[in-house]
């Protein structure tokens, strides 16, 4: 058995905290700027009820099935309801409950990243259902499959803190159920812009500061590696969000401020598979790339595709942390100021392997979450009805107003 060591334990108890902000209260406070007036009590009522659920579930087997046992595919039960976990029990250097925690508010906020896909439009309890449902049949498997002694880990897959488990599950099914939901009435031409860019910049400014718990928090000790990954990911969104208003200003000559911290997020997203693998300049380079890359993405989803992904969950963490995963491939090269790969591994094997994690990941949580959206319309219902859409959801499913007209 190891050794619990203070260090280690004081900065992941941090780090803890840290992630649990970035849902509440930065996601919520994200997305509420993003909607109508009429919905953004609904939209942080989304995340709390979330938190909430993922947190028990987490509990009552969710945990279990992502980091005991060691089938390739999917864990045990052995440890449902921390049953055999005490306080003596260690996980690496750290007090296994802490570990418990940390992944867990990681299942936390990728449920909750899902809302951006479907506001505006979905019942309240299909939130619920499918989100429930989403943790057992996606999150779980995947986060064996990557971390917890699965099929990818065995071929050193390197998603140094959520690119695949995170970020591209939740950014393929948010596009999968925006396109069971269907768009929002006058999509794609009739929408009212954000009611409150300023709310968006506070909760990008929390996510933000978040997100060093989220990255540097994955070294799971206070050393090097986490100091690595905290500018490495710090220098991304920096990149990102200067490439964006670039960008915006070339197109309009002017620079938005959604449009900034919508870069900063997505040079988080993109980072996070790499960012304790790869050196500084290549931080800022993954920022650059994701700036570039999910901007057209929101381009091609919103005009050619047409699907109303509302706050663009796919093209910015989906496509993100896609686009981070292959990168950290080439920029975790040791000539390039990266940690290297595991022995017997080469840049081409390296690739070949994140491609294969992508392709898995993208396929299993889009088939996933397609039978996960029939479900929910064959049970409790999925779109809300056209009178509750239209008086807005904040009334109508909570009898509530965030604001007071």
């Amino acid at each position: 058995m190891g050794k619990i060591d203070p260090a280690n334990t004081a900065w992941v108890l941090s780090a803890t905290a840290l992630v649990l902000f970035m849902t509440l209260p930065g996601l919520a406070l994200f997305y509420a700027g993003l909607v109508r007036m009429k919905n953004v009590l609904s939209v942080m009522m989304h995340c709390v009820a979330i938190a909430c659920l993922a947190s028990v579930l987490w509990l009552f087997g969710a945990y279990s099935l992502a980091f005991s046992g060691t089938a390739p595919l999917i864990g045990d039960l052995a440890k449902f309801g921390l049953m055999g976990v005490g306080r003596e029990s260690v996980a690496g250097s750290l007090p296994e409950t802490l570990f418990f925690a940390f992944q867990m508010t990681f299942a936390v906020i990728t449920p909750a990243l899902i809302v951006g896909a479907f506001v505006e439009r979905i019942r309240f309890a299909a939130v619920l259902v499918f989100s429930g449902l989403w943790l057992f049949v996606v999150y779980a498997p995947v986060a064996h499959w990557v971390w917890g002694g699965g099929w990818l880990m065995s071929r050193h897959v390197m998603d140094y803190a959520g690119g695949l488990v995170v970020h591209a599950t939740a950014g393929t099914s948010a596009i999968v159920l925006a396109w069971r939901l269907g768009p929002r009435d006058g999509y794609p031409r009739e929408l009212s812009p954000p009611h409150n860019p300023g709310l968006t910049m506070i909760g990008a400014g929390m996510l933000w500061v978040g997100w060093y718990g989220f990255n540097a928090g994955s070294a799971l000790a206070a050393n090097g590696d986490a100091a690595a990954a905290l500018i490495a990911t710090h220098l991304s969104a920096a990149s990102a969000g200067l490439v964006w208003a670039l960008i915006e200003w070339i197109r309009f000559k002017r620079a938005s401020m959604v449009g900034m911290v919508t870069g900063v997020v997505a040079g988080l997203a993109t980072v996070t598979p790499a960012s304790g693998f790869v050196g500084p300049i290549a931080g800022a380079a993954i920022g650059a790339a994701a700036s570039l890359i999910c901007y057209n993405a929101v381009e091609f989803v919103r005009h050619r595709v047409k699907i109303d992904d509302a706050l663009d969950v796919f093209a910015v963490h989906g496509v993100g942390g896609m686009l981070g995963v292959l990168l950290v491939a080439v920029l975790a090269a040791k000539p390039l100021g990266g940690a290297g790969y595991a022995p017997g591994v080469d840049m081409p094997g390296q690739l070949a392997t994140q491609a294969l994690g992508v392709v898995a990941t993208v396929g299993w949580s889009a088939i996933a979450t397609f039978g996960l959206a029939f479900f929910c319309e064959k049970t409790v219902g999925l779109r809300a009805r056209e009178e509750v859409i239209e008086e807005g959801l904040d009334l109508a499913a909570h009898g509530e107003r965030a604001w007071n007209p």
